[in-house]
């Protein structure tokens, strides 16, 4: 843990270094085209389930499904397994800039700057990347929460919330015939004991 916050307020100020001249995707200056600068978000994922198997604390899953809930234990190896739909893609500023765009502003109400980002346009079949937030404290400059939302079909949606350092949590959302979207499963894994 002792590590993880200083490689946070590095990526932190680097990143906030490098949003000075900010451009929307596809916008260019005299010829040269200036790329967006994201938050490595699977960077920062990675690093935190690198600190909770380093750290060697099992977490507890605890799956909702039909108003009924049920808990186990997670093996340590089977994090990855257990997030890996929001590994990828991968998110940082070699990837997705042609396709989504960055907003950023100081929510008081939560006390955080919020980063969100959304498509910039029409996204091709293959991205199920519908949308993230990163929410950072600013007066510990650190990263509080991501939530991000992927599209897995035409009817299904998982939605992450993850908690720097506490807990994550899956809700898989399906959407009816008629238009009316449900809680299918909520899968929460928690390692802040």
């Amino acid at each position: 843990m002792k590590i993880l916050f200083p490689v946070t307020a590095l990526l932190l100020f680097a990143f906030s270094c490098n949003n000075a001249g900010e451009t929307k995707a596809g916008d260019s200056k005299a010829g040269t085209e200036e790329k967006q600068k994201f938050f490595p978000v699977t960077s920062f994922l990675k690093g935190e389930i690198f600190n909770l198997k380093k750290n060697g604390i099992n977490p507890l899953k605890y799956t909702t499904v039909n108003d009924r809930t049920d808990s186990a234990w997670l093996k340590i190896e089977e994090i990855d397994d257990a997030v890996k739909e929001f590994l990828q893609p991968e998110i940082d500023t070699a990837n997705l800039t042609a396709f989504f765009s960055e907003k950023s502003f100081f929510d008081q109400t939560i006390n955080a700057v919020t980063f969100t980002y959304e498509a910039a346009g029409v996204l091709p079949d293959s991205i199920k990347l519908v949308n993230w937030d990163v929410y950072v404290d600013p007066d510990a400059n650190r990263v509080k929460r991501i939530y991000m939302v992927k599209q897995q079909d035409k009817d299904t949606q998982l939605q992450l919330t993850w908690v720097t350092g506490k807990w994550c949590k899956i809700t898989t959302i399906v959407t009816d015939e008629k238009g009316v979207s449900t809680v299918k499963k909520e899968e929460k894994i928690t390692w802040d004991f």
